[in-house]
């Protein structure tokens, strides 16, 4: 066969390929709908494995790579969540990160709700305005989100997911403002902060504001000749401004990872955390006690984390995510076996582990 006969036959292939995505998004489309009426969460971790193991035997018995096909399917799942009548309350304006975060987690066809806070966020969740809201609990350049992991001990919300995004900042003004002109520079305190060397360079006053994307249509209201705004480049295409830099933030391994809120729970899906809060008492080898449980039963830490806890001076709940599945029976007894030690315990949720994106540039 000539190389014209093979693409006429890739055309054939491709023609049945669509038809049979579209049918398959209409049947997504329609899971949606009935999950809508039973109250059912849109997302189900156990439901996808069973579907990526599936397809990729299947990939194998017809001799193609089964890890290719997985990946053009985990796009396909996601997008076929996004049918799913999908909504998602952010923190910002149009243009946030946290908004860009939510469209590559449940597809570009998401319906985003901005909020103007992170209380309005789990508000919306909350009281079922919303299916999903998605926040920023913390930055590998600058820490904790605190205000966020405040807010968990004031709603009755669930996480049901995590996912990492690699956060590129852009300085941005309008088009007629250069590099030399700018005196003013105006973002979130966590992205200013991102971009220190940066800026520190330019000599510019630094003004904090509530929100990254908020920023640059703020700029490009007022059209001052020496102000720019720290954020990413889908901002500056939204509000017509101008990147006058790109990648200023201070390491390239600049990342914002996020909680998927939710009032339902997810199933195990093989690969999960999970994510507590608890108290302890006030005196010496309380919170060893605490942790000393579950390190004797194999439980691994990822993270901990003190806040004050607003009630008592010097006193902190203790935030603390591990590896694992509170329905699974061995962490499930972990968490029983650990409450005594606790003044209180709060399961926050658990849910499938992000990928670690970052190991793969």
């Amino acid at each position: 066969m000539s190389i014209e006969e093979y693409r006429t036959k890739i055309d054939a292939v491709d023609r049945e390929l669509v038809r049979l995505m579209a049918e398959r998004l209409a049947v997504s489309r329609a899971i949606g709908e009935v999950k809508s009426r039973a109250g059912l969460p849109v997302l189900d971790a156990a439901r996808e494995k069973v579907v990526l193991n599936k397809v990729h035997a299947l990939a194998e018995e017809q001799g193609a790579d089964g890890r290719d096909i997985e990946r053009v399917y985990e796009r396909l799942i996601e997008i076929s969540k996004s049918v799913q009548h999908t909504s998602v309350a952010f923190q910002g304006e149009p243009g946030a990160f946290s908004e860009e975060a939510a469209l590559e987690f449940f597809g570009r066809a998401a319906t985003t709700i901005p909020c103007e806070s992170f209380d309005d966020v789990f508000t919306a969740v909350a009281e079922e305005r919303t299916r999903f809201g998605i926040v920023p609990v913390e930055n590998s350049s600058e820490g904790s989100i605190s205000r966020v992991y405040d807010l968990f001990l004031e709603h009755d919300v669930r996480v049901c997911g995590e996912t990492a995004l690699r956060v590129v900042h852009c300085l941005i003004a309008p088009s007629q403002v250069a590099l030399g002109d700018v005196r003013r520079v105006y973002s979130h305190p966590q992205a200013l902060g991102q971009c220190r060397a940066f800026l520190s360079h330019l000599g510019c006053e630094l003004i904090p504001t509530y929100d990254t994307a908020g920023s640059v249509k703020m700029v490009s209201e007022q059209g001052a000749p020496d102000a720019a705004a720290v954020a990413g480049s889908r901002a500056a295409e939204l509000y017509g401004m101008h990147v006058i830099a790109s990648g200023i933030e201070d390491s390239r391994n600049n990342y914002t990872r996020f909680f998927i809120l939710s009032t339902k729970d997810v199933s195990p899906s093989g690969a999960d955390k999970t994510s507590i809060v608890f108290s302890v008492r006030h005196e010496p080898g309380a919170l060893y006690s605490a942790l000393r449980v579950l390190a004797e039963r194999g439980v691994n830490l990822t993270k901990i984390e003190s806040r004050p806890t607003r009630q008592k001076p010097w006193e902190y709940n203790f935030y603390l995510d591990f590896e694992g599945h509170r329905l699974d029976p061995h962490f499930g007894e972990a968490l029983e076996a650990v409450r005594p030690y606790c003044l209180f315990l709060r399961v926050l949720g658990s849910y499938p582990r992000a990928k670690p994106v970052w190991k793969t540039l």
